[in-house]
């Protein structure tokens, strides 16, 4: 259950306007984003560089079939930190901190290596033009559509941050052992709402998590010495082989076992199965009374919802607080801030 009160029947018509309000604020916030940001803003300057970051994107998962999914969590990680701004792709130096080494990042965030391959293929392309934090948004969209997902056009002209934020991420990145209550306003405070959060959860459809995320329900939930009572029974004795007690807290486990490298709505009927992974998965299905699961229900009862959502759930992303016009730079090397 979500945590705030209801309110008494003689202050509810003051109260529903203020949520409306916030809500029509929200709106506008994004709005003026979009403004700010449009898809066609290399058109003239760096024609192909959508196509450059896909056939980048391509090539990397031949190799790696996790690589979308990594590809796809830098851009969600990057933007739940002030912003859209690239931040998260920071290394550290003598004035940063990076968010690298923040408890969210740490040892998990990977394809590093492929936003600095793709950033080179762009540059020999065209110099000094498209920003880290553009990149990042591409690799997304290119990592989700190459997976069988929806495609969209992705807004840009964002330009990158010159510094990093290494406590904010600590503290504003969703975490997967999170209570709904808590996870919901993460996501309200960067003006995204409960729609946005089950469909952008829906990206847990593809790709691994380690077993350090989720053994707390396998084992001790809440402190219980019991597992977690939602977890479906056959497959809490599947993850409890792969995920011993005192085992490795990095080995890697499906987070949609019945499809691990496609992208489709197989995740909410996981869901519903209660065969989802992660604490922060199955809670949008398993919190009695939580507006989310309706929104699941119909993202199982219709992909195509699902994707439509999923694809105006990342340009809502996408809007969040990026750096336009002589704000911040364009970056030659992601790693770190030009003249550094």
């Amino acid at each position: 259950m979500f945590s705030f009160s209801s309110p008494s029947s003689s202050s509810a018509s003051s109260y529903y306007y203020s949520i409306l309000l916030g809500f029509s604020i929200v709106a506008t916030t994004l709005y003026e984003s979009n403004a700010q940001l449009n898809s066609t803003f290399y058109s003239s300057t760096c024609p192909n560089a959508s196509s450059i970051v896909r056939n980048a994107v391509q090539q990397a998962m031949n190799s790696d079939s996790r690589i979308g999914a990594s590809l796809i969590r830098l851009h969600f990680h990057d933007c739940f930190v002030n912003g859209c701004d690239a931040s998260l792709l920071l290394d550290n130096s003598a004035s940063i901190q990076s968010e690298k080494d923040a408890g969210p990042n740490t040892n998990s965030t990977r394809g590093f290596d492929v936003v600095d391959n793709i950033k080179t293929a762009v540059e020999n392309s065209c110099s000094g033009v498209v920003s880290c934090a553009d990149i990042l948004a591409l690799a997304a969209e290119a990592s989700v559509s190459l997976s069988g997902g929806p495609s969209w056009n992705v807004q840009l002209g964002r330009r990158d941050s010159l510094t990093a934020n290494q406590g904010g991420a600590n503290t504003s990145i969703p975490s997967p052992t999170e209570g709904l209550t808590n996870i919901t306003s993460k996501f309200s405070a960067v003006g995204l709402n409960t729609n946005d959060l089950v469909a952008l959860s829906g990206a847990h459809t593809f790709g691994r998590a380690q077993c350090r995320a989720f053994t707390n329900r396998l084992y001790n939930f809440n402190g219980t010495g019991n597992p977690d009572p939602s977890l479906n029974s056959t497959y809490l004795a599947t993850l409890q082989q792969t995920c011993p007690q005192n085992g490795s807290g990095t080995t890697l486990t499906d987070l949609d076992p019945s499809s691990a490298d496609n992208f489709d709505n197989n995740y909410f009927t996981n869901l519903q199965n209660n065969r989802g992974l992660l604490q922060s998965d199955q809670e949008l299905f398993s919190t009695s009374g939580a507006s989310t699961v309706s929104i699941v229900n119909n993202f199982i009862s219709n992909q195509t919802a699902f994707f439509e959502s999923f694809a105006q759930s990342m340009i809502n992303m996408g809007n969040i607080s990026p750096l336009t016009g002589s704000n911040g730079e364009i970056r030659v090397d992601c790693k770190k801030v030009n003249g550094s």
